[in-house]
């Protein structure tokens, strides 16, 4: 069997690299978001859905072309953030709060932080 040479630089093979699937709405639906290269590594996936740029997360997938594998890393994420918000003291979106509520596979005994409304 005949292998293809790799699409993938060289330079950019032997890394995990983190997209998000994000939830549209009923009109525009799910779709895998738009990043740059360099924002596809686990911390900052985590500091983006921290501070809302993302609004309602749906999967989050992990890959690393240079190992050659993939996986859903949904609860791993979820996980992460609500011991990263739980760790800071962070105010969480309440879509990312029902994002972790689903996902997570550990339970936190602290309360996450909410956003008040019309609190500066």
């Amino acid at each position: 069997m005949r292998v293809s040479p790799s699409i993938v630089p060289a330079d950019r093979l032997d890394r995990d690299i983190y997209l998000v699937l994000e939830d549209f709405g009923v009109r525009a639906g799910c779709a895998w978001r738009e990043t740059d290269e360099t924002d596809t590594d686990l911390e900052t996936i985590l500091r983006d859905l921290l501070s809302g740029q993302y609004a309602y997360p749906v999967r989050i997938v992990c890959f690393n072309p240079g190992e050659g594998w993939s996986r859903d890393a949904t609860s791993d994420v979820a996980d992460a953030l609500a011991q990263r918000a739980t760790d800071t003291d962070a105010e969480v979106p309440s879509a990312l709060q029902d994002f972790i509520a689903a996902n997570a596979t550990r339970r936190f005994d602290a309360q996450l932080a909410l956003p008040l409304p019309g609190a500066a």
